[in-house]
């Protein structure tokens, strides 16, 4: 709507009491670290640049990628596909190490926090540019954030992060700080994502829409050209030298450029890249990993955290407003089967509300297992009665539920067919909707569904508020109540074993209300040539190209 070190932390369980699954809140005792359980390579695979040499400049990666959100404003796309190349055109403040969780230097060599996380104070590298020419200076950050609140729908990441934002005030050209009028202790890390990359003010200054057709940032690459639906192509950025205290090399990018290519079928990708037409894509299926690994290609895979894949409910709309149905439906999904059955090797079934490899994420396993007969009994209790034809109804109303989903992921459509067969055992009927992941937006703007399918990455437990909070989108339709608070405090928690026993207390509250079914947690997977070399990962399992390098 993602490296291979796993830190060591506890974790909490949640615990759910039999028979109707509701659960008490718990508490977490101590702070959660980055789980980055990483399946694979984050690009430093068999074959890969040890055995090739010494990196070789020049040449284009051709990157086949399976949709177009239709936006290349970094600040308003939220589809991998579309955030891909996003993020190699904008430098941000700060950059996250995607093996500790560590926060390092980028645009800003340093920065303060005021003991209550109402402010934050950076100091910015001297001599960046935009690629139009003007100076990436403290202005032209201040105009970034103070733009960002009044970003429309499509930006609901970029307005998280600064929940409660107040004003930047600048003190010199390379000093500015950032103030909040209640604590915001995610800000930093949120500084480190793609959403808040820094655009050059002409680029503020634009709509929204006139944004989403092109933008000008400071990274590695410049956006050369941009055809919806169909490609998006960079190319190096000349004299580059302010890249992320991460990056392996300074300086300027390997790559001359790089093309995006949206290719929506899985099977043309595959054979795209099998007969070297692309040198990497997106969106491996499980049917892809062995002709791909036959042939040499490397499959790099990495956790993502943040939400998993799940089912979201309107909660406005009558069929799902009722809980009977939403804790019967995930009761009804069989999750390993899932996994198993429709995605690659790496993946693994979801259990809790949060990823394992997020922050302070609860172990809620025992509490998303799979039991048709206690589905069956919760819908008996609730007086949805089967039907002649297996499905049940209430009230002369069939128990049926329309799933939307987009056309971002190869493995969608394959999932969701899988649970629509799986829930029609109990007696619900799953009608699967498809739309294009441009109308991802105005859906949840709308409230034109029923449920959605989909996933949101972000290595930090705030994106629970993001996506749950009724004071922020509220796409779901959530009603105010405690919930609202807790995920709140924790976002104003500066004490970090504090704010992961509220950010515990949410994950209970979200699964005692099954205003949520996680079903698989996300492994992003790539395909890349045995050519291609230095294509990693960020902690938010996106991918850095400014390393890369083809062997020709």
């Amino acid at each position: 709507m993602s490296a291979s070190d796993v830190s060591s932390s506890p974790t909490t369980s949640i615990s759910r009491p039999a028979p109707r699954r509701r659960l008490a809140m718990p508490v977490l005792g101590a702070v959660a670290a980055l789980v980055l359980a990483a399946c694979g390579s984050g690009g430093a695979a068999p074959g890969g640049p040890a055995a090739a040499g010494p990196p070789q400049p020049g040449g284009t990666l051709r990157f086949a990628v399976g949709s177009d959100q239709g936006c290349v404003d970094p600040q308003q796309v939220t589809s991998n596909d579309s955030i891909y190349p996003m993020r190699q055109i904008v430098d941000s403040l700060t950059d996250q190490d995607p093996v500790t969780g560590e926060i390092k230097p980028w645009l800003a060599t340093a920065w303060q926090i005021s003991a209550d996380a109402t402010s934050y104070t950076f100091t910015l590298r001297e001599g960046v540019t935009f690629s139009d020419g003007t100076p990436l200076d403290a202005d032209a950050v201040a105009a970034n954030l103070d733009r960002v609140p009044h970003l429309g729908a499509r930006a609901p990441l970029a307005k998280s992060y600064l929940a409660s934002y107040q004003a930047t005030t600048v003190t010199s050209p390379t000093t500015f700080t950032v103030s909040f009028s209640h604590p915001n202790v995610q800000f930093l890390q949120g500084t480190s994502t793609f959403s808040l990359g820094i655009l050059s003010p002409a680029s503020v200054a634009q709509s929204d829409d006139e944004r989403c057709a092109g933008v000008v940032g400071s990274g590695p690459f410049v956006l050369e050209s941009y055809t919806m639906n169909q490609s998006t192509v960079l190319t190096k950025r000349a004299a580059y030298d302010w890249g992320s205290a991460l990056w392996k090399h300074p300086g300027e990018a390997y790559l001359d450029s790089i093309e995006f290519r949206v290719v929506p079928e899985s099977g043309v990708r595959t054979g795209s890249l099998q007969s070297g037409e692309v040198d990497a894509i997106s969106s491996i299926g499980p049917q892809d990993e062995a002709p791909l690994t036959a042939v040499g290609v490397k499959l790099l895979a990495r956790a993502n955290p943040g939400i998993p894949f799940g089912i979201f409910f309107n909660l406005q709309k009558p069929i799902v407003s009722d809980p009977a149905v939403r804790d019967a439906l995930s009761l009804a999904i069989d999750r390993p089967e899932v996994a198993a059955a429709v995605y690659t090797s790496q993946t693994r079934p979801a259990t809790g509300v949060l990823a394992s490899s997020t922050p302070s994420y609860a172990d809620a396993s025992a509490q998303l297992g799979f039991n048709a007969a206690e589905a069956a009994t919760t819908l008996d209790a609730a007086g949805w009665v089967p039907g002649p034809d297996g499905i049940r109804a209430k009230a002369g109303e069939p128990l049926s539920i329309e799933l939307t989903f987009f056309a971002n992921a190869a493995t969608n459509k394959p999932a969701l067919e899988l649970i629509q067969q799986q829930v029609r055992k109990v007696g619900i009927d799953l009608r699967l909707r498809e739309r294009p992941i441009s109308d991802l937006t105005p859906v949840q703007q709308s409230g034109d569904f029923e449920a959605t399918w989909g996933n949101t990455t972000r290595p930090d437990p705030d994106v629970l508020r993001t996506s749950y909070s009724t004071q922020s989108a509220n796409f779901y339709r959530l009603p105010p109540g405690p919930l609202d608070q807790v995920l709140a405090a924790q976002a104003a928690q500066p004490d970090a074993a504090e704010r992961a026993g509220l950010v515990g207390q949410a994950q209970g509250l979200l699964l005692q209300r099954d205003y949520a079914v996680p079903v698989v947690e996300l492994t992003t997977v790539l395909g890349v040539a045995e050519n291609t070399h230095d294509v990693t990962f960020d902690a938010s399992s996106r991918i850095v190209l400014h390393d890369a390098w083809k062997a020709e």
